[in-house]
């Protein structure tokens, strides 16, 4: 199912039963999203892809160690890097 289709409060929900059962496991998982928020909680590694043709552009570490939780929402760090992360998309969604 994917998360796009879902509200807001479900989506958050399943992002952190996602984040839960990924640490539980300890697997190595692909995650492909257009949601910042959901890379940055998810991800230990955040890829930023260009607008055609699609390359990569950039690369984070969100600075969250694991175990983590959704609680990092919350982070001042996660408010930079989500700003960060925009600029680097609007650059690329915007036509020079």
């Amino acid at each position: 199912m994917p998360p796009a289709a879902l509200d807001a409060q479900l989506r958050t929900i399943l992002q952190d039963e996602l984040l839960e059962i990924t640490q539980a496991l300890r697997t190595t998982t692909l995650f492909i999203t257009h949601s910042l928020d959901e890379a940055i909680v998810l991800g230990d590694r955040v890829f930023v892809m260009s607008a055609r043709p699609g390359r990569i552009i950039a690369e984070h570490r969100p600075p969250f160690p694991r175990p983590r939780t959704g609680d990092v929402r919350a982070t001042p760090e996660f408010t930079a890097l989500k700003s960060e992360l925009w600029d680097l998309l609007r650059k690329e969604a915007v036509p020079a």
